[in-house]
């Protein structure tokens, strides 16, 4: 078990806030019941022997499963035999609406020769070198919610999707989308709630030439996103050729001039649209909701939500230089604690090639193996108190107990997320200028619930009472966050 060790950054056990998850089934669920649960919220398959036990066999109709949840058996599948077990056919049919020839589907020499002329653009350098124009985002927001004037409600989850999509448009192609952020933005969440959507035609292997209604479903969105990227490399490639020097420095004038070093080959034009693709879907849907999932948590913690104040009053002081994010390390620390409480990945799965043993657990050719990172860091033999809202976890010496393959918000081994780096920057610098400038409170009789779609998200919104925040207010001062909704509620 990752033990909490005595740590003065660790909660008040009395004070520590559990927030809201399924309770596990008593055991795992029947074929039928399993299929239903999958189609209504995965979230709620989990049955308490998979939070107990590191490996768990069964649990889908067909075929022979391993539900692995072990530190060491993880590695195995991610990383030390990692080429024994590649992508299964239900991951790569999600992923195959409309990113089926970028970075995260692609197979073999294509996903190397990706990998590697991709790697540099999400280099520790390049990824601080958007800090400018994150915190211009973050800035753009603070102005739009200040003209609300105090006790607006806003819909938190739409509002971290539109400012996400922003930084993705100042920073993969800062000449702008040239569409209403809006259309985006609500193409893309009919796009993740389609595909989401497990078929349990998927599930029982049924072949793909069979017709499932959520590909027609998510064909218009699909047909729109790639009319939008098409016209925008369109017009970059002009740029490049006609006025190579009034071209933008962003991701998209990096995507389209990378060579990759070995061979000196660059991506075709489908591998370009489908990263694009990727970049946007991707990047944009699960940092929104890891900065959602983090305002409603400090929104339940006066704990943390004071001490995320006292540091960004500290350190947000004048302009934002690029190592900035590295400083906020209690910020940081609550994004961490957030992605291991609600993670942007909602499985991992891999087929077996050949025989192998995990943990004891005999695998053979054809052996799906499921990690679900949400399982894995709410697990009772690797967590402390693993329900409970605790970012002291990842600070100081605390960080260190934490095993590398028992925490996955982004995956492990070589298919690692390439962007990892860039979510936890952009993040923990969104979060900082939110709670600098906002007081922040839950509207009132509204009930908070995770449902998973690809991404894991709070249904029906996030509705929250907003009000200007003075600078070294603190939440116990006269004006703090519940007071707030109480005010608003009574003023309105």
């Amino acid at each position: 078990m990752i033990q909490a060790p005595e740590h003065s950054d660790r909660p008040n056990p009395e004070s520590a806030y559990r927030p809201p998850a399924p309770k596990p089934q008593a055991r795992p669920l029947k074929p039928l019941a399993l299929l239903r649960t999958l189609k209504r919220n995965p979230l709620e398959c989990w049955a308490t022997p998979h939070f107990e036990q590191p490996i768990v066999a069964g649990g889908l109709p067909i075929g022979h499963v391993l539900l692995v949840h072990e530190p060491g058996a993880i590695r195995r599948v991610l990383l030390d035999n990692a080429a024994n077990y590649r992508k299964d056919r239900l991951q790569r049919r999600v992923l195959s609406a409309g990113l089926n020839d970028g970075l995260l589907s692609a197979e073999g020499e294509q996903w190397r020769l990706q990998r590697r002329v991709l790697a540099p653009m999400f280099a520790r350098r390049t990824v601080m070198d958007f800090t400018p124009a994150m915190m211009a985002a973050a800035e753009a927001l603070i102005d739009r919610w200040s003209a609300l004037g105090d006790c607006a409600t806003i819909d938190a989850a739409a509002e971290m999707a539109m400012v996400t999509l922003d930084v993705v448009e100042r920073t993969i192609f800062s000449d702008g989308f040239g569409s209403d952020a809006e259309a985006i933005r609500m193409a893309m969440a009919t796009y993740f709630n389609t595909i989401g959507k497990i078929s349990p035609l998927d599930i029982l292997g049924v072949p793909d030439f069979v017709p499932r209604l959520s590909r027609f479903r998510v064909r218009s969105t699909l047909n729109f996103f790639e009319s939008e990227v098409d016209r925008v490399i369109s017009n970059r490639r002009r740029i490049l050729a006609e006025q190579p020097r009034q071209a933008p420095n962003d991701l998209l004038t990096h995507l389209l001039g990378a060579l990759d070093t070995d061979s000196g080959e660059s991506l075709t034009e489908a591998e370009v649209r489908s990263n694009i693709l990727t970049f946007i879907a991707a990047g944009h849907e699960t940092t929104a909701n890891t900065l959602s999932w983090a305002l409603f948590l400090l929104s339940q913690s006066r704990e943390w939500r004071e001490r995320v104040e006292a540091e960004v009053d500290r350190e947000l002081t004048g302009s934002a230089d690029a190592g900035i994010a590295d400083r906020l390390t209690e910020t940081r620390a609550v994004i961490e604690e957030t992605v291991r409480l609600y993670p942007p990945i909602s499985a991992i799965s891999r087929v077996a090639l050949d025989d192998d043993a995990l943990n004891g657990e005999a695998v053979r050719p054809g052996s799906l193996i499921v990690i679900s990172p949400y399982v894995l860091h709410r697990h009772r033999r690797l967590w402390d108190r693993p329900d409970v809202f605790d970012p002291g976890r990842f600070l100081g010496n605390a960080s260190a107990t934490v095993d590398r393959f028992a925490y996955l918000p982004f995956g492990a081994g070589p298919r690692k997320c390439i962007g990892s780096a860039f979510a936890l920057q952009e993040a923990t610098l969104m979060l900082a200028v939110i709670v600098k400038n906002f007081n922040f409170q839950m509207r009132p009789g509204h009930a908070v619930w995770p449902s998973l779609r690809v991404t894991l998200r709070p249904a029906n919104g996030l509705p929250m009472i907003i009000g200007k925040r003075s600078p070294g207010e603190r939440s116990s001062n006269d004006v703090s966050h519940h007071e707030l909704a109480a005010r608003c509620m009574m003023d309105s």
